[in-house]
């Protein structure tokens, strides 16, 4: 099963429905399955075939649904990657994966080809009104190259705990699979109107927003950036019925003056960090739609467990395990801890990733016992509901954005004055988290010096907005930088702070 079989087949049922739009910009099924066979087509005459990587960067554009089906048409193996990213993080992640071609955003021309520089991928630019002319001179690619579901669909870079760029290999059963249950569990139909204010590039918005939207053959209304009081325009006028967002989404809409009428609104969707139980019950009231809280991770595809609707609700909870998949919660020997008791969260069923591009080691000691050890700690109580305890070890959700802290780390060890450095989540009242570092230094340097260092390497939402510096970082007995004992409050500005 090759995950682009959903959209052709759609497209034969549905036609001339629309499945894709922004503002006037629309697309029909069928014009957007002529899209994919004609990008395949394209792909063929660049030699790019079946299991060839090919990465694409783009933002909340309709453009974005025609690549993605299109290389998977072709039986290629689709590479996204964060369009805010710069040239360092761009060619580690071409690199690693050996991608033979990187199709950007004309906006991201110059970062795209400083990225793909001395590497071994070509670069393809997306300028709309040229594109569709490209595209309607070729002839579309009959039929999609069939794939299995145990071949690689996706890869989706994420940076480990010791700073390699790992790439998340999900397959076609994978994708396939997460986006019927999605489809499933909020009863998407024709319908429907789902929200595309995620990220398409990400995990959530791909597998929760473009897929199970494709799979139901529902329409996709999509915003190229969250704001709050744009959100709720588009929500009005395209009668929006069904909202999927982190929890920064939801507080801006709270924070949002004057009341608006969502009444064609029937879920909520939230997920990407947990949902403070104050937040949900303020927004419930205000805009009268019920939020149903999920939990997953890129890793699983990305849904491994939600709430429903009634009684199978628990504010504060993350649900239960969607069907097919279980979940437990173990000590550090994976023994299964009585209910109540704090251990770490393994998932194991059809949504769990292949494994780690071209990294055994990290996919065995990810995947152990065949349960996936999510480094997340939880509870499950009697009912079966689990709750997240605290947050993957050393990784921040700033604003719904996952930023891994050694990844900020290493960039601020290239400086030259600095000796030691820990980058921690410290609470934000709208963010939830946001990025402090904390640095011992061997030789004077200013906290907005540092700031700016970090911020011209890597994207706009990881750079440490708080630089505080101490004498020495506090570690254990073997030299490792003990986080949980650093004290805080941070001070905030450029001034040393003694402890």
């Amino acid at each position: 099963m090759n995950l682009a079989d959903r959209l052709h087949r759609s497209a034969e049922r549905l036609g001339e429905r629309t499945v894709v739009t922004l503002d006037e910009a629309e697309l029909s099924y069928a014009a957007l399955d002529l899209m994919t066979a004609r990008i395949a087509t394209l792909l063929r005459r660049r030699g790019i075939g079946a299991g060839d990587r090919v990465a694409i960067m783009l933002p909340n554009v309709p453009e974005f649904a025609a690549v993605y089906y299109g290389v998977l048409r072709a039986g290629a193996v689709v590479v996204p990657l964060d369009p805010l990213l710069r040239k360092r993080e761009i060619a580690s992640y071409v690199g690693d994966c050996g991608a033979r071609l990187l199709i950007a955003w004309h906006a991201f021309a110059e970062t795209a080809e400083a990225g793909t520089a001395g590497t071994r991928t070509d670069c393809f630019f997306v300028v709309p009104d040229e594109f569709r002319r490209l595209l309607r001179a070729l002839p579309e690619e009959n039929g999609v190259v069939p794939r299995d579901d145990g071949d690689t669909a996706v890869i989706h870079y994420t940076a480990g705990t010791t700073g390699r760029a790992k790439g998340i290999e999900l397959t076609h059963g994978n994708l396939g699979g997460n986006a019927a249950t999605v489809a499933r569990m909020h009863a998407l139909g024709v319908d429907d109107v789902v929200l595309g204010a995620l990220p398409l590039y990400h995990s959530f918005g791909q597998t929760c927003s473009l897929n199970a939207t494709v799979h139901a053959g529902a329409r996709l209304t999509l915003m190229r950036r969250f704001e709050a009081g744009r959100a709720l325009e588009v929500i009005r006028r395209d009668g929006v019925t069904v909202l999927q967002g982190v929890p920064t989404m939801y507080i801006a809409l709270l924070d949002h003056p004057g009341v608006s009428d969502l009444s064609l609104l029937r879920v909520c969707v939230s997920g990407g960090a947990p949902l403070p139980v104050d937040v949900l019950r303020a927004f419930e009231s205000r805009y009268g739609c019920r939020i149903v809280e999920g939990y997953g991770l890129s890793e699983t595809s990305a849904l491994a467990a939600t709430n429903r609707s009634g009684d199978g609700r628990r504010p504060g909870s993350v649900g239960w395990p969607v069907r097919g998949i279980e979940m437990r919660v173990v000590d550090e020997d994976g023994h299964e801890v009585p209910c109540g008791e704090v251990g770490e969260i393994v998932i194991r069923g059809p949504n769990v990733m292949k494994g780690y591009w071209n990294n055994p080691a990290a996919t065995a000691e990810a995947i152990r016992g065949g349960w996936f050890h999510t480094g997340d700690l939880g509870r499950v109580d009697g009912d079966g509901f689990f709750f997240l305890v605290d947050r993957r070890r050393d990784v921040i959700i700033r604003g719904g954005y996952t930023v891994y802290s050694r990844e900020v780390e290493e960039v601020l060890y290239e400086h030259p004055a600095v000796r030691q450095a820990a980058v921690i989540g410290v609470p934000h009242p709208e963010l939830g988290e946001e990025i402090a570092a904390v640095v011992a230094l061997r030789m004077p340097v200013d906290a907005e010096t540092l700031r700016a260092f970090v911020r011209e390497r890597v994207a706009a939402y990881k750079y440490p907005r708080h630089v505080s510096f101490v004498d020495e970082l506090p570690v254990t007995p073997t030299g490792k930088i003990l986080k949980r004992a650093i004290a805080l409050p941070l001070t905030t500005g450029g001034q040393p702070s003694r402890g």
